[in-house]
Formats: C-alpha cells, structure tokens, sequence
C-alpha cells in the first residue's frame, strides 16, 4: 500500500466497542486517553515480559515504549500489558527452578486471556528469555490474531583478562574449585565480570535458540533474534515491529498462515545448524501443538541426520552470539542453509514476504569469519540433537553431542531422586570416571516443573568429567550445559516410566550411532521391580499442583492442554 492510497478499516475485533449499547466500555476506554480519534483505530497490544530481576528482562518496558511508537505511526492505538517471568539462571539450583518450566504455560495463558479479554486487533509480543520466548509464542498460535514476536537480544559477553565469559563460565569455575583447579578469588572475579548488563544469556543457550528459532520460523523481523540487547539495531527493530504488526492486520496475515509445517522445519534446521539448546525440542512441540501443527520427537531426528552442526558457539565451542551477529547474524546463517538447499524459501513470513524474498536482500556471511563453519568442512556432519530410544527411554530421550567426542559410554548407574544428593556426591568425590549419574522424580510431573540441572552439568565438566561421567535426567538441562548429558527422559519416573526401576549399580548404554538409551537388567527382573515400585504422590497445591496433574509427558512437549485437539 503506497502512502497516497486510502486506508482501510482495519478494525476486526475491537469494534465490540462500537454502538451505543457499549457506551459504558467506551467511556472507560476514554479515561484511558482515548479519544473520539482512537476509538476509531484498531486496538493493538504490547505484551512485554519486563521484570526487574533478571538482566534478560530488565530492558523490556522500554522496549514496549518503543514497540507503541511503531503503532502509533502506523495509525493504531497501543496498549502496553505485562506478564510474569522466571528467570532459569536466577533460579538455577534452588527450589524456584521448579517453575521455569510452568511459567512457560502461564505466560502463554495470561497473554491470551488479557489480549482475547480486551479485544485486541493484533499485538506484538516482546520476551528476553527462556520460558516468556515460547509462552508468547503459544499464546500467538492460540489468540490467532496478527502477531510478531521481538526478541529483546543477547547480553554483551563479559570479559576477564582479555577473554569473553559469560553466566555458564560461573557455573563451570565452581567446580574446578572443588576441583582444587581454582580458588576462590578467582571464582569471584568470574562472578563479578561474567554479566555486564541487559539481555539473554549470550551463547547458544536456550534463549537464543528459541529467538532463532522463531525468526526461522517467520514470525519475527530479519534480523531480530541477532541484534543486541543495547544497540541501535535492537532499538530499531522493536519500532519496526509496532509497525510492521500494522500491515499484518491491513493484509489480514494471521499466525497459522506463517506457522505451518514447513515453517517448524525451518526452525529446527537453524537449532541444528547453530547448536541449539535441548529445550528446543520441548518449546517446538508445545509451539507447534498450538498451532495444530503435527511434530513429534522422531522428526527431530529426520532433521539431526541430514542438517550439520556449523556454529562454533557457546556452551561447546568458542564463540557467543554477539560474535555471530558481527560477521551477519543469524539472516546470514539461514541465507547460507536456503542456498545450499536447506531451507523452505516459499514460507510466509511476519514481513508480508516470503522467506526467500527476505533473504534476497541479505548479506551473505563475512569473508574470513571463523563461526559459521562451510558445510565441506562442518563441526559435526551431522546435527548436534539426538532422540534416544531403549528400554531406558520407551517414548523418548533428548541429547546433545555437541562437542562431545564420545560416541558410546557404558558404565555402572549412580541413582538419585533428587538433584541436591547428586551435587553432593559430586562435590564429595563419590562420582567416578566411567559412572552414569541418574536424577530422578524431577520430570514435569515428579518435579513438579522439570527442573534444569545446570549446576549439577557444569560442576561435573568443571572438575574435569565432562566426557567420562554420564548424566541422565528425567528432569531438563540449561542451554548452557554440555557434556555427555541425556534428559527428558520418557516416561519420568513419577509416571512409572523404566528410570524409576533403575538402581544403583546397573548397567546402562548410551550410544550416538545407534540412538540408543539402554540398562542391561532383565525383563523378568524389570518386571519384578514394576511390582514392587511405589511412586510418591503427585504435589496437590498451589500452581506446581495444578501443572502436576495437567501437564502431559515431556515426549509431548510438556503441554497442558493435550485432550482432544481441534480440526
């Protein structure tokens, strides 16, 4: 639409408030600064997840500021809400990691409720971290109303001593100081340099795995889930989407016009590229079960075996994501994979254009960049997610190998039903080269609230154990973490799935080549522990009661909605 050409009434929902019988909304809606000029525009809301706890989301309401202004030069009225926020790096290790992972729900129901409740034409969702990304993105698939989603971008690395550091570098130095490896000074000079302000954690943690994701998928700006936290490029791109939300609504685009199949396999093929998080596999599934979108944890392994891991990024490798974004982003990375014929170039996309027409303009990858690695020559040829199966994991279990140079590691399990017994005996020697850590009763059920062990991985590769000591987990991991991890066991013990059956002492086989997550113990003798198994009860209070007994398997994408889906 050229400027010289008439608008159109774009109203679609908000004129619920349009005859004299909603007089009393109408006045209401003016002690909010509406005017006679207003009420005549389309409602447009600005969902931001802004918390001052947290540095991934402490920057969002000015965000939402700006998000407005896009609005209201594109002739719309903004309404700016907010929505709560668990922070995983916050809560990592205590009790509050509980509910990381129900937050994701809740932030999808509250952005529903409020946005369906006033009758909003559209929004504009802005998230910083983990769990908001996600729940923004089921509450966009679910109000399917025109939307776009705004990454508020990646923290500036930390430095010390002339090398980047980051959240997990924290993590990690306190277990080379178990480890005798490093004192406690120098623990503290890590703590104190590791995060120097504003944004998500900065390697190819689960927050910039889903911001990437999500601008694989269309449904954010190009450009977005790459730019920075405190630059110009970021403020930028915020403004744009208030206007951009805009044409989506004059050119009636809606979610599930951008959220298709195809688009989910775009998304998973730049997770692989780039090294993405574990948590992806559980936020694509969920995403794509709001959008009535068929995906399952086997097509991830489709995907695993034909992508290869590129990126040489945080937690395995060297680079974090600022450094991606200053030789081209993350446009450059899907401009690379669309020409070399890994991407669906006919998708639509929150531009009002196609993927391919978005990447036409882009600029390729900088020459002499060491992160992105050429497909000849690639970290891992294939990808760096891998779906487990066995007697161990019936429905399924989640790895990442990136980094990992171990293809096969069988060894004696080490069984604990909480995360805090294993700390322990890690922090106490107990743990060895060659055992299999197993944490258990901590799946989205046992949790309740699937609880991620960073502290538990990192202390592990901190003290030198990362490729020698295996951990097993019905419960989740941090993007942050690496090593030879396996979670999202299924079914979790708290459901009587086989890890519940699991003692210490057995035997258990975990291996890449043939996706395999075994324990070598006897039918007959499984059959035994089944009968004599008794499972805690289920937690009955509070919002951790509700998830508990709402909340589906983890192979489902811990969703809370999974009755009956719709045509």
């Amino acid at each position: 639409m050229t400027d010289n050409q008439p608008k159109k009434d774009i109203r679609i929902r908000s004129n619920v408030y349009d005859n004299m019988v909603k007089s009393p909304n109408r006045a209401l809606l003016r002690a909010t600064g509406m005017g006679d000029q207003e009420l005549e525009q389309p409602i447009i809301g600005v969902i931001s997840t802004w918390a001052e706890n947290t540095p991934c989301n402490i920057h969002l309401a000015d965000l939402g500021k700006l998000a407005k202004k896009g609005v209201i030069t594109a002739g719309g009225w903004p309404v700016q809400f907010g929505t709560i926020t668990v922070s995983d790096g916050i809560a990592m290790g205590t009790p509050g990691m509980r509910f990381s992972l129900p937050s994701r729900d809740i932030i999808a129901d509250s952005v529903e409720a409020a946005i369906s409740g006033h009758n909003c034409d559209a929004f504009v969702a802005i998230g910083g971290c983990d769990k908001n990304m996600p729940g923004c993105m089921i509450a966009i698939a679910n109000t399917d109303i025109p939307s776009i989603f705004v990454y508020g971008g990646t923290i500036a690395p930390g430095n010390l001593d002339g090398e980047d550091i980051d959240l997990v570098s924290v993590f990690e130095a306190i277990g080379q100081w178990n480890h005798h490896d490093m004192t406690a000074e120098e623990v503290r000079r890590i703590e104190c340099n590791a995060c120097p302000g504003p944004g998500g954690c900065g390697g190819m943690y689960t927050a910039n795995t889903m911001a990437s994701a999500i601008e694989a998928m269309g449904m954010s700006l190009p450009g977005s889930s790459s730019h920075p936290a405190t630059t110009e490029a970021k403020l930028k791109d915020v403004e744009e989407a208030g206007e951009a939300v805009m044409k989506l609504l004059e050119k009636g685009i809606y979610p599930k016009d951008i959220m298709t199949r195809k688009a989910f396999e775009n998304a998973i093929t730049v997770v692989m590229a780039l090294g993405g998080s574990t948590n992806a596999v559980l936020h694509l599934m969920a995403m794509a079960h709001a959008a009535n979108v068929e995906l399952t944890l086997d097509d991830f392994n489709d995907f695993q075996e034909k992508v290869p891991h590129l990126a040489d990024l945080k937690p395995s490798g060297k680079y974090v994501f600022q450094d991606l974004y200053e030789v081209g982003g993350v446009p450059a990375v899907m401009k690379y994979l669309y020409e070399n014929g890994y991407l669906h170039g006919d998708c639509l996309t929150v531009t009002g254009k196609t993927l391919a027409e978005n990447l036409a303009d882009v600029p390729s990858l900088k020459e002499g960049q060491q992160i992105i690695m050429p497909l000849e020559n690639p970290k891992r040829k294939d990808g760096p997610l891998i779906i487990l199966h066995g007697n161990l994991a019936t429905e399924g279990a989640v790895a990442k190998v990136s980094g990992v140079k171990v293809r096969r590691h069988e060894g004696p399990a080490k069984v604990f039903n909480n995360e805090e017994d294993a700390i322990d005996a890690v922090l106490a020697d107990e743990v060895i080269d060659g055992d299999v850590v197993v944490v258990r009763y901590v799946g989205p059920k046992g949790g309740p609230g699937m609880p991620e062990m960073l502290s538990l991985s990192s202390m592990i590769v901190g003290k030198g154990q990362g490729e020698t000591v295996a951990l097993l987990t019905d419960g989740r991991f941090s993007g942050g973490t690496h090593g030879l991890v396996v979670g999202h066991i299924a079914p979790e013990a708290q459901d009587g799935g086989a890890i519940a059956l699991l003692k210490t002492g057995d035997i258990v086989v975990i291996d890449q080549d043939t996706k395999e997550l075994t324990m070598k113990v006897s039918e007959a003798e499984l059959a035994k522990r089944q009968a004599e198994l008794v499972i805690p009860p289920l937690h009955t209070r509070g919002v951790l009661g509700k998830y508990a007994h709402l909340v589906s398997s983890s192979a489902e994408g811990a969703i809370t909605d999974f009755w009956e889906k719709e045509d």
